[in-house]
């Protein structure tokens, strides 16, 4: 009896050890714990800038821009709807407020005005494609600092065209073909007049080029109760009477808008420029709490949901983690006894 106990012992003995060596090799580590990650920084805001039509009102646009940056308020992308895409191109392409400013009190009206009768137009319009050109060293609109759309009107449908490609100067033009005053422009199949008879701030197509805050500037007037006295007048009164609903409805849907007071200055009042400029000036200026205001309640929104998604992220994290740790308290011996099974997994 004592040899047969002590030939098994040693096989029990045996046996404990493969079992413990087994369970000591085959062992799943702790799992690691996952951290949350860190909150990500909210997303910039993205400001734009609408400028609207005008004609010689639209040196306004020099003013505002001006004292936005003085307040540090610098625009990414940039719409223009006629006398604004003139202003828009020149800011697009890298010009300061200051060189814009300098340009706008040295321009020749003649440099701009070439007459042509009986054409379709009193303007050609090739003038005003090749001073814009000049101004902007020949960029064509996609390869501008800043990103810029010009807004036209295509004749034979009424469409609203907003160019983002190709000849910048030929793009400003279309934008600035007045009816009855310049003629249309010829681009491909189409023929193009003055954006502002279906968008005469292009508070949309600033949208469109990723601006997450608008800031809109109007130039236009109300229909005074006084019938202009010249051609150019009523051409431009008219322009305004048409888009004046359409304007509304897309000047609604800025975060701001600005309205320099220049309505006592006529559209081909070149000789008024700088007061123009002072307006837009002061109307800026008088602007800037709304814009902060506004820029902040934006931001701040972002950083809500920037630590919303981060807090929902880290309660995941924390999910995954303890899942982890009761599937490896749960594998136990039943894990080596059935290493075919499968294994649950933690989302």
């Amino acid at each position: 009896m004592s040899r047969i106990s002590s030939s098994v012992s040693p096989l029990i003995a045996t046996a404990l050890t493969l079992a413990l060596g087994a369970c000591g090799g085959n062992a799943r580590p702790t799992p690691p714990v996952v951290e949350a990650p860190a909150t990500p920084p909210p997303a910039k805001v993205r400001i734009g800038l609408a400028l609207g039509g005008g004609a010689a009102k639209g040196f306004a646009h020099v003013g505002v821009i001006k004292m936005l940056e003085a307040n540090g308020i610098e625009a990414e992308v940039v719409a223009g709807t006629s006398a604004g895409s003139v202003v828009g191109a020149m800011y697009a392409s890298g010009m300061g407020p200051f060189e814009m400013q300098r340009v706008a009190l040295g321009m020749d009206e003649s440099e701009i005005r070439d007459v042509r009768l009986f054409s379709g137009g009193m303007v050609q319009g090739q003038a005003l494609q090749d001073y814009v050109n000049r101004l902007v060293d020949k960029r064509p609109l996609e390869r501008m600092p800043r990103r810029f759309a010009a807004v036209a009107t295509r004749l034979e449908d009424g469409e609203r065209t907003v160019f983002v490609r190709g000849n910048t100067g030929q793009a400003v033009r279309a934008s600035s073909s007045v009816p009855g005053v310049f003629e249309p422009v010829a681009i491909g199949q189409w023929h193009y007049v003055d954006g502002g008879v279906v968008s005469p701030v292009p508070v949309d197509a600033a949208r469109d080029l990723g601006a997450d805050f608008v800031i809109a500037v109007d130039i236009s007037s109300k229909a005074s109760g006084i019938r202009p006295a010249h051609l150019v007048g009523i051409v431009n009164q008219s322009i305004s009477i048409m888009g004046q609903k359409l304007g509304q409805q897309e000047l609604a849907r800025a975060e701001v808008v600005i309205r320099p007071q220049v309505h006592e200055i006529g559209p081909s009042d070149f000789d008024q420029r700088n007061n123009a400029i002072i307006a837009g000036e002061q109307a800026a200026l008088a602007a800037m709490p709304a814009i902060r205001a506004g820029l902040q309640q934006l931001r701040s929104e972002r950083a809500a949901a920037s630590a919303a998604r981060a807090k929902a992220a880290a309660a995941r994290a924390r999910a995954k983690a303890e899942c982890e740790r009761e599937k490896e308290k749960a594998a136990g011996w039943r894990g080596l006894l059935r290493r075919d099974e499968p294994q649950a997994t933690c989302g």
